[in-house]
């Protein structure tokens, strides 16, 4: 399990997490709204070298960033998907298989189209506003 006891740690959690990553393409960040998913993929995203601003696709749905190095990584928020064809619309499944790092906030509303390979990271928020990181 890792953990950030506050925002000046978030940079080291994210570089453990990039440890942790191995050959995993596709990830569900789970957590409550306000829990930090999107500030957590930001820094794994900065970690991994990517060019440019990294910002939560709330409204665009997938952002798609570009490392150092031309890595490709998508970044999905899927909290406003409400059917599943709406997901299918904007070719997610082309995403989701495309072999690039895929990390999805609100992977629920997309289940029944993510593989059996998805890793779940899920974040809480304990008593005294430390993040805890569980990754299955």
């Amino acid at each position: 399990m890792l953990s950030i006891k506050s925002i000046n740690e978030i940079s080291e959690t994210a570089k453990q997490f990039i440890l942790e990553i191995g050959k995993n393409k596709i990830f569900a960040f789970n957590g409550n709204m306000g829990v930090g998913k999107t500030t957590f993929i930001k820094a794994i995203c900065e970690e991994l070298g990517v060019e440019g601003t990294v910002n939560s696709p709330t409204f665009s749905i997938v952002n798609e960033y570009q490392t150092k190095d031309g890595k490709i990584i998508y970044h999905f928020d899927c909290y406003r998907i409400n059917k599943i064809e709406e997901a299918l619309e904007i070719g997610l499944e082309e995403y989701i298989y495309s072999g690039n790092l895929c990390f999805i906030e609100w992977s629920e509303n997309i289940a029944s189209l993510l593989p059996d390979s998805i890793v779940n990271v899920n974040l809480v928020e304990n008593e005294n506003g430390e993040r805890l990181i569980n990754i299955s």
